[in-house]
């Protein structure tokens, strides 16, 4: 693979390198096989429609959705190389499968044929992501959106905590659409009983988190209960939001997604992001942010997907972060990231370099309900 730089993308993964969370936590194997930061949020913060934008790869959708909304180009920086072939297999199923295959590949949709889906997409997969995925014939199988270790997190709660409190009827009951007062009224009588708060506060434990859904390191800057927060948090998604347009919703409690999908997974999306893809618009980079940005000092971006990078960082490296973002940007550039446990934004030490945006309104109506907080930051021009 040759490397270049054009337009301030890079277009060939860099070593892996200097990243504080990568000193402390496993990244081995997918994590998540999916991106459970919602797109409509990000894609609102960013505005990226003609930007260059550098997008934190996790499995993919996110950085898709920016070129879905018409970004001049995405760099997807990912240092996880198992999360690169989340990408590269996203990549493949865009270019060789029709919307319908693409929805059941993922898993999204039900479907008994996702081993002769991937076969169409494995030629056009990179020789390294190719024996990965070969390797996995079962996360193929059972669809690869499931494949990481937050999905299956997810599927234990599904299968084997949620029964204890609502069957499976009940649960497509709340899946229902309904007027806000009829959906406070099915939370109070029906769904918020007291085994259903016993399992919350048990199975989204800080404790069982870190063992089986996100890694213990994750948690080292998060003070107070993590179970009570994001309580807190599901109360709004089921009560405030309707459940039945929250594709996350739907797959945490169902396994697959509902009518309304994640915005790089709409039909309508589907041709845009793959003419994007034939013109060269995406550039996916094995590396840390810090990494990237070291090695390309003289690249400029106008838009950042930083998905929840800061959660996993002291203040003190954060606040460097975002002073090497600043020198990467271009005048006027968007940041857009959020908070789960750990309060990160910019320091007033940077107060000058990096304006606060207005995103509460937008975080009022984020579907991916765990997270506390949304911010969009912009570099003074």
């Amino acid at each position: 693979m040759g490397f270049s730089v054009i337009h301030g993308r890079a277009s060939m993964p860099g070593p892996m390198s200097i990243s504080e969370i990568q000193h402390r936590a496993d990244f081995s194997t997918i994590r998540y096989a999916q991106c459970w930061e919602d797109s409509r949020l990000l894609v609102a913060g960013l505005k990226p429609a003609g930007r260059h934008c550098l997008s934190i790869g996790s499995a993919g959708d996110n950085s898709f959705a920016l070129l879905a909304a018409g970004a001049a180009s995405v760099t997807a920086v990912e240092m996880n190389a198992a999360q690169v072939a989340c990408i590269e297999l996203r990549k493949a199923a865009y270019l060789n499968l029709d919307h319908g295959g693409f929805l059941e590949l993922l898993g999204s949709r039900p479907s008994g044929r996702r081993a002769a889906l991937y076969q169409a997409c494995r030629g056009g997969l990179p020789q390294g992501t190719r024996a990965f995925w070969d390797s996995k014939a079962d996360a193929i199988a059972n669809g690869i959106g499931g494949a990481g270790k937050f999905e299956r997190y997810f599927e234990m709660f599904r299968k084997r905590v949620l029964p204890l409190a609502h069957g499976r009827k009940r649960v497509l009951a709340l899946l229902q659409p309904r007027p806000p007062e009829g959906r406070e009224r099915f939370y109070n009588e029906v769904w918020n009983n007291r085994r259903w708060r016993w399992i919350f506060q048990i199975f989204f434990s800080r404790t069982v988190m870190g063992a089986l859904g996100r890694d213990p390191q994750f948690f080292k800057y998060v003070e107070g209960s993590v179970a009570d927060r994001i309580l807190a948090r599901t109360r709004h998604a089921l009560v405030v939001l309707d459940p039945a347009e929250n594709p996350y919703l739907h797959w945490i409690l169902t396994g697959t997604h509902g009518a309304a999908l994640p915005e790089a997974l709409e039909e309508g999306n589907f041709g845009t992001v793959r003419n994007a893809l034939l013109d060269g618009r995406l550039v996916v980079a094995h590396a840390s942010l810090e990494a990237h940005l070291a090695r390309f000092p003289e690249c400029r971006y106008d838009a950042f997907n930083l998905s929840d990078i800061f959660e996993y960082m002291s203040e003190g490296n954060t606040r460097d972060l975002l002073e090497k973002i600043i020198a990467a940007s271009s005048p006027g550039a968007r940041l857009a990231y959020w908070n789960m446990l750990a309060p990160r934004s910019r320091p007033e030490s940077l107060a000058a370099r990096l304006k606060s945006c207005e995103a509460d309104s937008l975080f009022a109506a984020d579907r991916a309900f765990f997270y506390s907080r949304f911010v969009v930051e912009e570099v003074a021009t």
